[in-house]
């Protein structure tokens, strides 16, 4: 049975490393994750004043994709031993307003990419954090940080590291798995 899940990527940049290893994870899921890459780069910056009975409309419009899905991916790049802005703003636009977030216990997944050695480690456990207080059942294994990017993934954005690839099936694999055992659908 394949999974209905949305990857967002907190990467906005064109020639996105870490878009090229989300589109790796759903390519090597052999049609276990359907996804949808629902972009976040529009997303007004959350504002409770904004948050009436017409919301911005890319906040509607977010909103109304996420709760199409079953689960999630998360996938980051490390902005200063943290996840960037877009990932923060699009959760808190997601888990307001209060008593009605579209995270309450989706399943997720982290997966965060570097061109340095340590595959945005700070990143992801700060994004960690955010995803238990929202209730998100999170895959505790594999983790997932992919380092040195720019040797991973060709000028094409694909990557070519054999290695990496049979990692990111094993991810996704469990992450399908994963979501059979917590998703509430």
């Amino acid at each position: 049975m394949s999974r209905k899940i949305a990857v967002l990527v907190g990467s906005l940049r064109q020639g996105s490393f870490t878009r090229a290893i989300a589109q790796t994870i759903i390519e090597e899921s052999a049609g276990q994750l359907e996804a949808r890459f629902v972009e976040i780069g529009d997303l007004p910056l959350y504002n409770p004043d904004l948050d009436t009975d017409t919301p911005p409309p890319q906040w509607t419009r977010f909103r109304s994709e996420m709760a199409e899905v079953e689960a999630v991916l998360f996938a980051t790049p490390e902005y200063n031993r943290s996840f960037p802005a877009s990932l923060k703003n699009a959760l808190d636009v997601g888990s307001r307003p209060y008593g009605h977030s579209i995270w309450n216990g989706k399943p997720a997944a982290i997966v965060s990419v570097s061109p340095g050695a340590i595959g945005a480690f700070g990143a992801n456990h700060h994004l960690r954090q955010a995803l238990v207080f929202l209730n998100m059942p999170l895959l505790q294994q594999p983790e997932a940080y992919i380092g040195k990017a720019a040797e991973v993934v060709d000028e094409n954005g694909k990557v070519h590291s054999p290695d990496t690839r049979a990692f990111l099936k094993t991810f996704a694999d469990t992450f399908s798995r994963w979501i059979a055992l917590t998703s509430p659908k």
